[in-house]
């Protein structure tokens, strides 16, 4: 293991205000996604999609990495490049998600466990070839009545422990994603009570399994109601829950924490990431960066549509999305430049 590699590209994934685009869908997702508005699905409707994503021009500008899906690395721009080469090309950092999917837990109704594991070590040699340089792991916590159970986030942070090892003995970067899904009617702090718990569960495993924390990024979701709940918090008290909770459960060594979109809306997730860096980025050790996938792609996806005659628009609006979160990251995003 290469650990000055590691450390030297962990700290470049969060470096210059940057962030990381998540465009690692599965097959399934994805189509659902297009289907929603209409678009075929097929490989090489994914293809050309992901193609206009990776030849964004100016891209880089605010995009450090992107994580691709297993079928996307293997796929070509239309001038026959590989997506890893047209990313590499921009100065973005080419990532795989590895993980196969959240599936039902045996014996805990309602709640998911992240398989995977076997054969992971050879299928990262083989993504190593292939020209990746950091992977990705989601494991999926819900709340509700009686969940999570202490069961559910042992097993996950397990999971996302020994992934993250063998990402490193491979020279990736582990990228490691506990999220505590905003579906539910819970509160702020209930959110709080259950990431904090989450978090000091997977990083005790992280240590158990012997991860170099400067190696690696994590990529947690923000603290926030859920989508049901009644009451709403202010940017404000989502960015003070966020950063009290972190302060008490990520160790000052890991580089960056780039937060997950998980559903909240592009202006709102923009939003929230800008009160954090305006208000704690000198207090906290780490870098407060993004992952987003639909809080970036989604807009784009909508323009586009599946016509290639939309193409151009639809990449700058991927560019101003991709700007916008830069600019939260420099705590100087505001909603007039969602009028621009």
């Amino acid at each position: 293991m290469n650990t000055q590699q590691l450390t030297d590209t962990a700290r470049a994934m969060v470096a210059d205000d940057k962030g990381i685009l998540a465009m690692d869908e599965s097959t399934p997702t994805c189509d659902k996604r297009f289907a929603k508005l209409g678009i075929p699905k097929n490989a090489e409707t994914r293809r050309i999609y992901r193609g206009m994503i990776v030849s964004t021009p100016g891209l880089g500008e605010s995009i450090s990495g992107a994580i691709l899906y297993d079928e996307t690395i293997r796929q070509q721009t239309e001038d026959g490049s590989s997506f890893v080469k047209a990313l590499t090309d921009a100065g973005i950092i080419p990532g795989i998600k590895v993980d196969a999917g959240a599936k039902d837990l045996a014996a805990h109704p309602g709640e998911k466990i992240t398989e995977g594991l076997d054969g992971l070590r050879a299928r990262l040699a083989k993504y190593v070839e292939i020209g990746a340089r950091f992977a990705k792991w989601r494991a999926v916590i819900s709340i509700g009545d009686g969940i999570p159970s202490r069961g559910c986030i042992e097993a996950n942070a397990q999971g996302l422990a020994r992934y993250a090892a063998l990402s490193q003995e491979a020279g990736l970067v582990p990228i490691v994603e506990p999220e505590v899904l905003m579906d539910g009617d819970h509160t702020l702090e209930r959110c709080y009570e259950v990431t904090e718990e989450s978090l000091h569960t997977v990083f005790d495993q992280l240590y158990r399994q012997r991860v170099m924390l400067e190696g690696m990024i994590l990529k947690p979701n923000m603290v926030l109601p859920g989508l049901q709940c009644p009451h709403q918090n202010s940017v404000d008290e989502v960015a003070d829950a966020t950063i009290a909770c972190f302060l008490r459960a990520v160790p000052a060594a890991v580089p960056g924490v780039t937060f997950l979109s998980g559903g909240q809306s592009s202006e709102l997730a923009s939003a929230r990431l800008n009160a954090m860096n305006v208000k704690f980025k000198s207090q906290v050790p780490w870098e407060l960066s993004f992952s987003f996938a639909r809080a970036i792609q989604q807009p784009a996806m909508g323009i586009w549509g599946g016509d290639s005659a939309n193409k151009e628009a639809a990449q700058k609006s991927l560019y101003h999305r991709a700007k916008c979160n830069r600019d939260a990251r420099r705590g100087e995003y505001n909603a007039a430049m969602e009028e621009a």
